[in-house]
């Protein structure tokens, strides 16, 4: 049995945010076929307490605190003409467990989640290097820098350029690159030219995330439009901001009795001064399924969204309608069970549409999840990557 040395940006439990569930499932994926030894940062304080979890899939692991502030990282990377996101993400502790890994066992392949975390991959490491770079982080810096201030916007455009320099490294040096979706390979291929690029999407656990399962309900009466997700991204920010001050506004006129839930954990004090008689923000639940269950109308008004949005592939496996930007869609083969909307008038005449006629579009959406995105298939394309003979554990 191989030994893969996996390095993640964080530790992958609880899979409950989209870049830990991507991670979550890759390493139970490769628990099933090899020894998979982890190196993970934690910059909460519950991830460092997950011990037990890991050690069910681990053969070893190492979780290392993530000490850099956003200021201090910000300072040391322009002192050294480097990228903020590997300046942020730079630590000796966790170098010296990566080696203290490639020292102790065996290691056959690395695999690294998130571009930030190829600066430790040693320059002499013999074995095959997998990058899964998930998104093109530098693009979404470029996006950032659109209608950004003077300062910000000069900020994010070096970070765009320095960030796309160091992905281009990295995607010479490695085997393979992989990406959520066809759009974002594209994307990459013309920034970079690399050529080892394929895409491996992702999935969804619809065993999890099911109508008919057991969870807690929300206890909400509709008409009921939910968003979910980390509310301290600014992406996500953004969205619920311009939906709550553009769209509630005209939609309360069609409805007057619906409600925008903002459903996720850490809400920035801006997002927290939008709840009001018509928007509830829950700040973190405990199962975003009962929430999900309960809406009528699930949206995703994303300006900048890179690579497949978990959010949106929950929301069709839990069988509801929704409406989202065509960044949030794109690379979803959804086969017309998502409704594309641009304009508050588009979202609008879409919500007030599904809430008198949801129609058969939710469980049409299901049923798409079901073939379309389970996880063993999504995953498939690491096993030859990896040189891995597929072996379920008994």
């Amino acid at each position: 049995m191989r030994d893969i040395l996996f390095l993640a940006h964080r530790v992958p439990f609880p899979p409950d945010r989209g870049d830990k569930i991507r991670a979550h499932h890759v390493l139970k994926h490769l628990a099933k076929r090899a020894r998979v030894h982890l190196v993970a940062m934690a910059d909460v304080e519950a991830d460092l307490h997950h011990d037990a979890a890991i050690a069910e899939h681990c053969a070893s692991h190492a979780v290392i605190w993530r000490s850099m502030g956003r200021p201090r990282a910000a300072a040391t990377a322009l002192l050294r003409g480097q990228p903020i996101s590997i300046t942020a993400f730079a630590h000796p502790e966790y170098a010296q467990a990566v080696q203290r890994a490639l020292a102790e066992h065996p290691i056959d392949a690395i695999l690294v989640y998130s571009g930030q975390m190829a600066q430790y991959v040693p320059a002499d490491f013999a074995g095959r290097f997998v990058m899964d770079f998930c998104d093109v982080d530098s693009a979404k810096f470029g996006d950032y820098a659109e209608g950004a201030s003077l300062p910000m916007a000069m900020m994010m455009r070096r970070e765009d350029r320095l960030l796309a320099r160091f992905e281009a490294q990295v995607a010479a040096r490695a085997d393979a690159s992989l990406f959520v979706s066809e759009a974002e390979a594209a994307l990459f291929r013309a920034h970079t030219g690399a050529a080892r690029v394929q895409v491996m999407e992702n999935g969804i656990d619809t065993g999890f995330f099911d109508p008919a399962a057991p969870f807690a309900e929300a206890g909400q009466a509709g008409p009921l439009i939910v968003f979910t997700g980390q509310m301290d991204y600014r992406p996500n920010v953004d969205a619920v901001i311009w939906f709550a001050r553009e769209v509630m506004p005209q939609l309360r006129q069609r409805q007057p009795t619906a409600r925008f839930a903002i459903v996720g954990r850490a809400p920035v004090p801006e997002v927290q001064r939008l709840a009001s008689d018509s928007v509830i923000v829950t700040g973190e639940v405990a199962d975003v399924r009962g929430w999900l269950a309960a809406a009528t109308v699930v949206v995703a008004p994303l300006k900048i969204a890179r690579g497949i949005q978990n959010k949106v592939l929950e929301a069709m496996a839990m069988a509801r309608p929704v409406v989202a930007s065509a960044a949030a869609a794109e690379g979803i083969d959804h086969e017309a069970t998502i409704t594309i909307a641009d304009t508050p008038a588009d979202y609008v005449a879409a919500i007030d549409a599904l809430i008198a006629d949801p129609r058969d579009i939710g469980p049409a959406a299901r049923r798409q999840v079901e073939r379309r995105y389970a996880w063993s298939a999504r995953l498939a394309p690491l096993d030859a990557l990896l040189g891995l003979e597929a072996r379920v554990a008994a």
